[in-house]
Order: C-alpha cells, then structure tokens, then sequence
C-alpha cells in the first residue's frame, strides 16, 4: 500500500491540469498487453519502441539485453521513459518466465507457418509481444517458447518493416480494438494509485529535499 497521505500532499504541488491530465492518461493505460525487445543493435529503436508504447498506452516495456549492453535514447524516447515502466532482464529465459508466471501468453512477432494475421488476432488473452533484432529477428529461443506467432500483413516486396515502425503498427491496432471490446483491460485502482505516485515524484524539481522534509515534519 502506499502512502496516501504523501501522494496527496505531492500532488496539491502539482496544477490542476498537470492532475487532471495524469488521470486522464491513466484511464487509458493496459497492462493487457506487454511488450518485449531482445537485444536490439541500434538503440534508439528500443527508444522508439518506448515511445510507441507510451503514446498507445502500454505501460511495460521488457528489454532483454543480453549482448549489446546498449542504453535508452532520451532524445529517441521523448521523455517516455518517465511514463512507461521498464522491466530489464538478462536473458531470454528469465523474461519469458517471469511474463508467463504473470499470465501472459507469448507472442512472437515475425512470419511463421502457424502465424496469425494482424486483424485476426485474439486480443481476449494477456500478451506479450515480442521484437527481435533488426538483423537477425527473433532468437530461436523465444520461438520455441512462443504461445503464438504474428505478423503484418505486406504486400510489396520488401519482406519486413523496421523494428520500431512494426511496433507501432500492432500496438495501434491493438489497443484500438481492446478500448472498443468488452473486455477488462484498465490498470487496477492500486495501480493507479501507485503510478500516480511515481508520475508525481517525476514530475516535480528537487524531489528528495520534498521528500525528505515531508518526513522530518511527520516526525
């Protein structure tokens, strides 16, 4: 639980648009879905992924980096990194493992002989979405893994698309179809809560001396 006393005492420093507009945003944030990269080259396509999943709504992002040992492009992210949670992992198993004990099915996003065109894809189950490298896709490992396979329907001749451009394409169609279904997709209350806490905490200049007082005078 947290510290409601706190939250509110942040957040009357906040203005009322800055409040309104945090509520408003966390009305429309999932956990539904999740998305997962592995060990992409360039970095600033992980940023951008991030920023994707903050402008859809996607709360989680799961980086598995197990080689290249890059770092996010703030200039890339536009500040997402501030709104989206990133969870990071050293390996394709620890993350696999840690999304399926959290109910998600796996869901790699390339062509696949059992794969799922993008309109016809399930969106009632949790899901994770994962992206693989720019140059070599997915690794075998999270394939053999996979719950389910997806791709983009193309019809040029160039077989694939941009790590960051792909993402954004699935993750608009499918929180777009998830907004418009019945199915129960929002953050829970405590996670607002706890969110509205952070994007607060975010939000306002020397945040530890705040801090810090806050609690000497409870004291």
């Amino acid at each position: 639980m947290i510290d409601l006393d706190y939250l509110h005492f942040l957040e009357n420093i906040l203005t009322e648009n800055r409040k309104e507009r945090f509520l408003n945003v966390l009305s429309n944030r999932t956990k539904h879905f999740t998305v997962a990269v592995e060990d992409v080259f360039q970095m600033h396509n992980t940023s951008a992924v991030m920023r994707s999943c903050e402008v859809f709504g996607v709360q989680e992002l799961n980086v598995i980096e197990q080689r290249f040992g890059k770092r996010i492009d703030k200039e890339i992210a536009m500040g997402a990194q501030k709104w989206v949670d990133i969870n990071n992992f050293d390996s394709v198993a620890n993350c696999v493992t840690t999304l399926k004990n959290k109910g998600y099915q796996i869901i790699a996003t390339t062509p696949h002989e059992n794969d799922c065109l993008l309109e016809d894809f399930d969106i009632t189950k949790p899901s994770a979405l994962f992206f693989g490298t720019e140059r070599d896709g997915l690794s075998e490992e999270v394939l053999q893994n996979a719950d389910g396979f997806l791709k983009i329907p193309m019809v040029g001749f160039t077989e694939s698309l941009n790590i960051s451009v792909s993402a954004a394409i699935i993750l608009q169609n499918l929180t777009t179809r998830l907004r418009k279904s019945d199915i129960h997709w929002q953050l829970s209350e405590e996670e607002i809560l706890i969110k509205r806490l952070a994007w607060a905490k975010n939000s306002i200049k020397d945040i530890k001396r705040i801090e810090a007082r806050y609690y000497e005078d409870k004291e």
